[in-house]
């Protein structure tokens, strides 16, 4: 171990109380199972670079990266982190941190560089993810993989709009994740069909701020094109989970699930009926929309049904029965939480483009009470307590065992490496998020079977470029020099701890 892993442990954890918002922010170092996972997550086009490596083609998110003007802060992620070409080391980096998983994303253009059903294969890009996958369980680190985050391959988006066209990308998906599933699927036994559709649904179809962006100043449908893009989703996973049950899961023995991403939401005015009802209301519109067809088999809720009308695309009774047979074989609840929010109910008009049952949403309350600390974003605060209740709202209205497929936080100035190894907030806020969970374990009975911190290491933000910094490693993005934050060695002996205590108290 180095001199500056050995400054930090899971006793070194700043606690304190925030006078200011009267928020308690003292962790407690709470026990976790024994068999609880601790994990890292990425996303391919965030770190891998490579761009045009070895035969990839292009995605949507090269394209829009290099957009002139600019809409990523004048930036891409034609190198980033230069996973592509590091990887090796960053599995060591992994094993050093004695992490249990690692949840990674496959680029679709890699490894069919057009993408589309009847298009080549490029043998470079499936060996690149064999070598990866390999080195993952040499090292007795459990790959998880996602098969989409974000990044559709440009050419099927230039052929027929990728996911506005839910027969064509449906067929085009099902191919690709059929080439993962006979290619990587004899080592790898959890896979993630989607990342976050709410964030590909509204923020690049109908705010227009990622890859492909659309909005309505470009003159997209903005009214409908969302719901669309939702039903694509919804459809492709199913379709993706009932081939992988038929023709993969009983020789490879592995799972499947979505991951969906949620703020939770506390009522702006507490005193105001309709204000409860907004906060609601607004986790049925961000999470109900794909939770209750996917896990639940259903329509989708009623509640937007009522509000969207027409908008919201209809299930065929091929299409119900399909969600009926493979809601089941969805083995666990993938959850990205980052922050809660309050909900305000507005009563002026709504856009004709709304999608949030006119509801505003923010970090102040109606006594003007921050729901928590600020981290280095605006939006993003510390409020662990939100974070409990929404795993409670998801294990009650799904009950669906639920891991934690990411979660994490920036602060400012980490730029400088110093200051970003020494980051005690980032461990503060870890070490209450796990509070939160624990105690949802442990008093409140929900099954949470794993955590995996956002993200392994600094880089590409998407729309933001190379501002925020989530990784629990540093990534320098000049020299690509891989540092260690303090963060990265607080989880890992603070996972050793709460383990150990959980083995105590189960024997106790």
């Amino acid at each position: 171990m180095s001199q500056e892993a050995s400054m930090f442990s899971a006793a070194d954890v700043v606690v304190s109380y925030d006078s200011s918002t009267g928020h308690d922010l003292t962790v407690q170092e709470f026990p976790l199972p024994a068999n609880f996972a601790w994990g890292t997550a990425t996303a391919a086009y965030q770190i891998e670079g490579g761009a045009s490596q070895d035969g990839k083609g292009k995605s949507i998110w090269d394209t829009y990266s290099h957009l002139e003007p600019s809409r990523t802060n004048g930036e891409n992620a034609d190198v980033s982190c230069d996973h592509y070409n590091r990887m090796p080391e960053d599995v060591e980096l992994m094993a050093s941190l004695d992490v249990d998983v690692y949840r990674f994303s496959i680029a679709w253009s890699r490894i069919i560089p057009l993408g589309g059903r009847d298009d080549p294969v490029n043998e470079k890009g499936i060996a690149f993810y064999n070598d990866l996958i390999d080195r993952l369980v040499a090292r007795n680190i459990e790959p998880v993989v996602t098969l989409y985050h974000w990044d559709a391959p440009q050419e099927i988006y230039d052929r027929y709009g990728a996911l506005l066209d839910t027969g064509e990308f449906r067929a085009d998906f099902e191919h690709y994740a059929r080439l993962c599933f006979t290619r990587f699927g004899d080592r790898v036994k959890k896979w993630v069909t989607f990342n976050e559709p709410y964030i590909i649904s509204i923020f690049a179809h109908l705010n227009g701020t990622l890859a492909p962006g659309h909005c309505r100043e470009a003159g997209t449908d903005t009214k409908a094109e969302p719901w669309r893009v939702g039903h694509t989703i919804i459809l492709s996973h199913a379709a993706v989970v009932d081939m992988y049950a038929r023709e993969f899961q009983a020789s490879q023995e592995g799972e499947i699930t979505i991951v969906l991403n949620g703020h939770f939401y506390e009522p702006y005015n507490a005193s105001l009926q309709a204000d409860k009802d907004a906060a609601e209301r607004r986790m049925v519109f961000y999470i109900g929309w794909f939770a209750d067809p996917v896990f639940l088999g259903s329509d989708y809720p009623a509640e937007m049904r009522s509000y969207l009308g027409p908008r919201l695309p209809e299930f065929t009774p091929d299409e119900r029965e399909l969600l009926r047979r493979t809601a089941p074989i969805n083995a666990f609840y993938g959850m990205n939480h980052y922050s809660t929010k309050y909900a305000r109910q507005l009563s002026d008009p709504p856009a004709d483009d709304d999608w949030t049952s006119n509801i505003e949403e923010s970090s102040v309350n109606s006594e003007g009470k921050e729901i928590g600390p600020v981290s280095g974003l605006g939006w993003l605060r510390v409020a662990p307590e939100g974070f409990r209740k929404l795993l409670n709202w998801v294990w009650k209205r799904y009950h669906v065992p639920i891991i934690v497929t990411e979660n994490g936080c920036p602060y400012g100035g980490e730029e400088d490496v110093a200051r970003a190894v020494d980051d005690k907030f980032r461990q503060r806020y870890f070490g209450l998020y796990l509070d939160a969970i624990s105690r949802a374990i442990y008093e409140d009975g929900v099954v949470v079977k794993g955590y995996y911190a956002w993200s392994l290491m600094d880089n590409y933000e998407w729309s933001a470029g190379y501002g925020p910094r989530y990784g629990i490693v540093h990534v320098d993005f000049t020299t690509l020099k891989r540092t260690p934050k303090g963060s990265a060695y607080y989880l890992r002996d603070t996972f050793k701890s709460r383990r150990k205590a959980s083995s105590r108290r189960d024997v106790c």
